[in-house]
C-alpha cells in the first residue's frame, strides 16, 4: 500500500476461511489437527485463560508489531470482527506485556474469538477469568509503548506458528495450531478419520482391562515397528 510510513501498512484479508469448514473443525482437538498437518503447531505458548475447557476457534487477523510496542494492535482490534483471532507476532519478547484486561474487554466487545500473542500479557487474573481465550508465551507487569511501527493483515511467525490473514486457528490445552484456509477441506477430512482412529484405539485400551488377551495385540504392533528397524526382538 502506498502512503504508509516506514514500517507501517495495514491490508485488507484477500479471502478468510470458509464459515461452515471453520464451524466444522469446531470441537476436534489441537493433536489430531497437529498430526494431519505433519506436526505443525505453536511452540512456547500456553493458555492464559483459566478454564481448560474453553476451546480457540477462528478466524486469523494477523498482528506484527514491534517487541514492546501495542500501537497496532489496538489498530487491530478496532478492525476485529465477530470469530476473528488477533494473532500477534511480537517477537516472543517478554520484558514488556502486549496486551492486558482492558484489551481483553474491547476483544469481547467486539465479538473476538481469541487472542494468540508471542509475547507477553499482563493482568492474568482477568484473563484468568476466562470466556475469551488468549494464549501467550509468559506475562509481564511493564506497559508497552505506542509509536510503532507494525502491520497488518500479513503473513507472521508466531511462535513456531506460520499464519497467514484468513487461515483457521484453533486452541486447546495442548496449544495452537493454524491451518492454511486453502486446506481446510482436506484437512478436515483427514482429522475425522484419524479421530475414528483413535476411538476404535481406546475401544481397544478400555477393553483390555477387562480381557488380557488383547494386550497381545499391541505386543505384536510394537514388536513390528522393531523388526522393520532391523532390532531383533
Amino acid at each position: 500500500m502506498s502512503g504508509w510510513p516506514a514500517g507501517f501498512a495495514i491490508h485488507e484479508r484477500a479471502s478468510v476461511a470458509d464459515p461452515e469448514l471453520v464451524e466444522a473443525f469446531r470441537g476436534i482437538p489441537t493433536t489430531v489437527v497437529s498430526d494431519c498437518l505433519g506436526g505443525a503447531g505453536a511452540v512456547a505458548l500456553r493458555p492464559f485463560h483459566g478454564d481448560p475447557a474453553l476451546r480457540l476457534c477462528g478466524v486469523a487477523l494477523t498482528v506484527r508489531v514491534r517487541p514492546g510496542d501495542n500501537l497496532m494492535l489496538h489498530k487491530a482490534l478496532t478492525l476485529a470482527r465477530a470469530g476473528d483471532v488477533l494473532v500477534v507476532d511480537g517477537g516472543g519478547e517478554l520484558h514488556t506485556a502486549l496486551a492486558g484486561g482492558l484489551m481483553r474487554l474491547a476483544a469481547l466487545a467486539r465479538g473476538a474469538a481469541g487472542i494468540v500473542v508471542d509475547g507477553a500479557i499482563r493482568d492474568v487474573e482477568e484473563w484468568a477469568a476466562g470466556e475469551l481465550p488468549v494464549f501467550a508465551r509468559g506475562s509481564s507487569p511493564r506497559k508497552p509503548g505506542k509509536d510503532g511501527p507494525g502491520e497488518i493483515n500479513v503473513p507472521i511467525g508466531c511462535a513456531g506458528l506460520l499464519v497467514s490473514p484468513g487461515d483457521l486457528v484453533l486452541g486447546d490445552a495442548d496449544g495452537v495450531v493454524a491451518v492454511p484456509r486453502e486446506r481446510l477441506a482436506p484437512v478436515l477430512e483427514r482429522s475425522r478419520a484419524l479421530l475414528a482412529e483413535e476411538e476404535e484405539k481406546e475401544r481397544h485400551h478400555l477393553a483390555s482391562r477387562q480381557d488380557p488377551s488383547l494386550l497381545v495385540r499391541d505386543e505384536e504392533r510394537v514388536d513390528g515397528w522393531l523388526r522393520a528397524k532391523g532390532c531383533p526382538v
